[in-house]
């Protein structure tokens, strides 16, 4: 039930993120740790994930919302693996918003398939810099997030974008994620505006004016 209430504010959230013109957002659905629960909640978790599917990905493309996937499609059964490829497919040419679900998705698992996918082309130690490791990632093409939202009071990671959150704002509310709503997403938004961001240089910019996050 805990999930299930959980996927009720999803198109509203994403619509509330739409609104304050945000590019690219990224739900975290699944994580590679996430199988070592009890088989019971992990089957009830895809069955949720696929109704979510079928009743979202419609309204996501008459809103102009392309849906990307972060993660790998092994070990989810076949039909919810044809349900998220014909999603993806359907609003693949959407540019109003990109929305990535991280499914089956670990910040090590992808730094490290990303580095098996380099060594796999034989390519020269000198050519690996950022750039190049970037387009490895699952993430290749999209900006590394300006905001990082954590609902429930957490405060880590948990293994989301390792490599993409370097210099990431985060924003943790004991906010509940079934009720992170509309109001919360201004919040958060209004927490970030006044951040002064110097990514790792001497020179600051006054409070408040940090730009809208892209992602």
């Amino acid at each position: 039930e805990g999930h299930r209430a959980g996927t009720e504010n999803i198109r509203p959230v994403i619509e509330a993120f739409v609104h304050h013109k945000v590019q690219c957002l990224t739900l975290y659905a699944f994580s590679t740790e996430n199988w070592a629960r009890p088989r019971p909640e992990v089957r009830g978790l895809f069955h949720i994930l696929g109704k979510v599917i079928d009743r979202e990905s419609h309204a996501l493309h008459e809103k102009g919302i392309r849906i990307r996937l972060l993660g790998k499609l092994e070990g989810i059964t076949p039909a919810l693996q044809r349900r998220i490829l014909k999603a993806l497919e359907m609003t693949k040419d959407n540019d109003i918003m990109v929305l990535s679900i991280a499914l089956n998705y670990g910040g090590r698992a992808e730094i490290l398939d990303a580095v098996q996918r380099i060594m796999a082309q034989n390519l020269p130690p000198e050519r690996v810099d950022e750039n190049l490791f970037n387009s490895y990632l699952y993430t290749a093409g999209l900006p590394d997030p300006d905001l990082i939202i954590r609902t429930g009071g957490e405060l880590r990671l948990s293994n989301f974008l390792l490599w993409q959150a370097a210099y990431s704002e985060y924003y943790s509310t004991s906010t509940l994620w079934p009720d992170f709503n509309g109001l919360e997403v201004e919040k958060a938004l209004m927490a970030y505006s006044r951040r002064q961001r110097s990514f790792g240089g001497l020179e600051s910019k006054p409070e408040g004016s940090a730009p809208p996050p892209r992602h």
